[in-house]
């Protein structure tokens, strides 16, 4: 039962010849062809490159590579040459990258094997996994439910132990939810750790790479492939990375002793579902258990993030995505009758009605007489949140909290309401906003769907995050339960 064993495992089965590279693909692959025409986790299967690339690795590739003959799945937001990357958009349906993006090439270095392309809300815009191109992915758990987004195929494959591991973005939620959601791991590191060349931008100084898997030690060993340095991209920190998977081996059982937890008021007053809550404060609870110090905080411009996020997000989507105007690449419209119309019928036929919306309103907030009263005063509010941050971390080591508000929701229940489907994300926003890292944990189920416990630190402090839930995932059980159907 390969798909049930950890990430360190299969290396050590790897490594000791125990299973090669091309059986455990071969493993998975029979994994996603029976179970993903129920999920539709996956844009895109690389079948025969990956035989070809597992065949590789056991005649000696990447020899003493980290993730040596580990499969992977890449959010299709990653550009990953000869292979299609649609961003979930009828836009970039024909796109062929013709270059990897630094996160694909970094874990190719490590040896990993690429599967597929998971599905995604198109352009990464949505909470849902509801609006791509592609159709919805639905949740391992019920699948009349959603898996969250925007990397909802991600977090979803993972769960269902279609991979192992898969990459992810977040911009405003995007891994942290969708990794509740679904019951699995997953990190966003903090803004500047992992590359962005080769992401397809939506709003490009909240973008992160982040990755999803089962555990806290999985996500260590996968986060340390993808970080780093990367002259290609302007917003990348050139700072030392931590080995991860060491800083866990080194902490002791005591990890959690003395570390002071702050729950911020705000993330726990009206609008958290009850039950949601207790499984929350069992979590915590059990922090406390194992020496934590538990200590009630304030982040007082919690309830100015989303706000501020509607407005500065979509203002660099409508920036971002100009590119996209059917002449260079891309969707383009039939027989156009001039310019205007190529430019119009291109834009209107290609994006979904989110992607539409959000470059309207982006447009809207950039333009004269508005860019005062809108954009600037969002950027000065992002300010503020980010100041909430830093004067809490000067008295607390970690911030706990809820992801979502509730566990997942059916499939189409807000589709017509675009405002409560923003505030799914009204307790990840404030940490993208900051730049923070942060990370979803599986800490317990209401009426059999998961809820996560969010876990965020001061800027690049991951190890302090991947510690504390490797600490949690000690003593706890919630990351080892597995779907009915998909065990």
């Amino acid at each position: 039962m390969s798909h049930t064993r950890s990430i360190r495992e299969l290396a050590s089965d790897l490594a000791a010849k125990k299973i090669s590279a091309v059986e455990l693909t071969e493993h998975f692959l029979k994994r996603i062809a029976a179970h993903d025409e129920r999920l539709n986790t996956l844009i895109s299967r690389n079948e025969e490159s990956a035989r070809e690339r597992a065949a590789a690795i056991d005649a000696g590739d990447n020899a003493g590579a980290a993730l040596a003959g580990l499969p992977i799945a890449h959010k299709d937001i990653f550009c990953t040459r000869g292979v299609r990357t649609s961003c979930g958009s009828r836009m970039l349906d024909n796109f062929v990258a013709p270059y990897d993006a630094t996160v694909v090439e970094r874990l190719a270095g490590a040896g990993t094997v690429t599967l597929g392309k998971t599905n995604m809300d198109e352009f990464a815009m949505g909470s849902s996994n509801e609006t791509s191109f592609y159709g919805s992915v639905r949740n391992p758990w019920n699948t009349d439910y959603v898996p969250g987004g925007s990397s909802g195929g991600s977090a979803a494959a993972v769960a269902a132990g279609l991979v192992p591991a898969a990459t992810g973005s977040d911009t405003g939620g995007s891994i942290r939810q969708p990794a509740a959601l679904c019951g699995v791991t997953g990190i966003k590191p903090t803004y500047g750790r992992v590359s962005r060349y080769g992401m397809i931008a939506f709003a490009s100084s909240l973008d992160q790479g982040g990755c999803f898997a089962r555990s806290a030690e999985d996500c260590a060993a996968v986060l340390q492939a993808m970080s780093g340095f990367d002259a290609r991209d302007s917003t990348s920190v050139e700072r030392e990375v931590p080995d991860y998977s060491a800083v866990l081996d080194s902490q002791g059982d005591d990890f959690l002793e003395g570390l002071k937890v702050g729950l911020p008021k705000e993330y726990f007053a009206e609008g958290l579902d009850d039950a949601s809550r207790k499984v929350i404060e069992a979590a915590i609870a059990e922090f406390e258990a194992r020496g934590a110090e538990i200590v009630e905080i304030t982040l007082p411009h919690t309830d100015l993030a989303v706000s501020t996020y509607y407005v500065l997000a979509p203002a660099e989507a409508s920036s971002n995505l100009a590119r996209f105007d059917g002449v260079r690449y891309g969707y383009r419209c039939e027989n156009p009758v001039d310019l205007e119309d190529l430019y119009t019928r291109s834009r209107g036929e290609g994006f979904g009605r989110e992607v539409q919306r959000r470059i309207m309103v982006g447009a809207y907030v950039l333009s004269a007489g508005y860019y005062d009263a809108y954009y600037l005063k969002a950027q000065k509010t992002r300010r503020l949140i980010a100041r909430d941050f830093s004067d809490a971390f000067e008295n607390v080591d970690l911030i706990a909290a809820p992801v979502t508000q509730a566990p997942a929701f059916k499939l189409g229940e807000k589709l017509d309401d675009p405002v409560s489907m923003y505030l799914n994300d009204v307790y990840t926003l404030p940490a993208s906003l900051a730049g923070l890292p942060g990370m979803s944990v599986p800490a317990g189920f209401v009426d059999g769907l998961p809820v996560g416990l969010q876990l965020l630190a001061p800027w690049f402090e991951e190890s302090r995050l991947l510690g504390a839930a490797h600490a949690y995932q000690q003593s706890t059980d919630w990351h080892t339960k597995r779907p009915a159907g998909f065990e």
